[in-house]
């Protein structure tokens, strides 16, 4: 059943870092090629990474892969720095300036494209969103507009009949898209305070957080994980199979 279509593909080539929109990629067996492939160090938490939740300016450095797209290797990462400064992931001036911003020692952690733990997301391997509920979520917000980056989203479908939370009903139903690729959608996303800020500017807005608890029990957009890799694309049809 043809339930949409991949309206934006958003990967994010550093963990807490803006995410860039692409028109296609592979879907590999952790998720989308490079997403969340390269991360931060927290010293002050051993074992953990250094996120939004810590350090919220995170949010406008902006990376994007510039190269080929290898299954061996990765492509280099661009950085462009919320002041518009052009860095190279790995440069020590970039490491410098979030270890002076975030007041915490760093270090730059890089996975293959073989080797990816957990799943992308640490959770699961992709997360999705629908128009439908972004719309609804926004109306019940009471605000304007609302972002989609806020949550962090792989995938943006346009939904063929526009029912806000159905994808919350597919759980254990598989999705296709395009001709190769299938998703298995799992369960709910459980939110966090990363959706209060605000990824073009860091600005928090508590308010956000607040409705998605109150309204949705905490949950918005959902965990799929990979049964069959391949590559998609922008406007790939989606459907939904028995």
């Amino acid at each position: 059943m043809l339930i949409g279509y991949i309206k934006e593909i958003v990967r994010h080539p550093v963990k807490s870092f803006y995410g860039e929109g692409v028109q296609k990629t592979r879907i590999m067996e952790y998720g989308l090629y490079g997403d969340r492939s390269h991360a931060f160090s927290d010293d002050t938490r051993p074992g953990k990474f250094l996120t939004i939740t810590q350090f919220p300016e995170m949010v406008r450095y902006k990376a994007r892969f510039i190269g080929e797209e290898l299954t061996e290797k990765y492509p280099k990462v661009e950085i462009t720095s919320p002041e518009g400064k052009i860095l190279n992931l790995g440069d020590e001036e970039l490491t410098k300036e979030i270890e002076n911003k975030s007041g915490r020692k760093i270090l730059p952690i890089t996975y293959t494209p073989s080797h990816v733990p957990l799943g992308a997301i640490e959770e699961e391997h992709i997360q999705l969103v629908t128009d439908a509920s972004l719309d609804k979520l926004r109306e019940i917000w009471g605000k304007s507009e609302i972002d989609y980056r806020r949550f962090r989203p792989n995938l943006l479908i346009s939904l063929k009949e526009k029912v806000p939370f159905i994808e919350e009903q597919w759980f254990g139903k598989r999705v296709r898209i395009g001709n190769e690729v299938e998703i298995e959608l799992k369960r709910h996303c459980e939110r966090c305070m990363i959706i209060t800020v605000n990824p073009e500017n860091a600005e928090k807005d508590a308010t956000l957080l607040k409705t998605v608890v109150k309204e949705r029990n905490n949950y918005f957009g959902v965990y799929a994980s990979v049964i069959k890799t391949g590559e998609i694309n922008v406007g790939d049809e989606v459907f939904l199979l028995d």
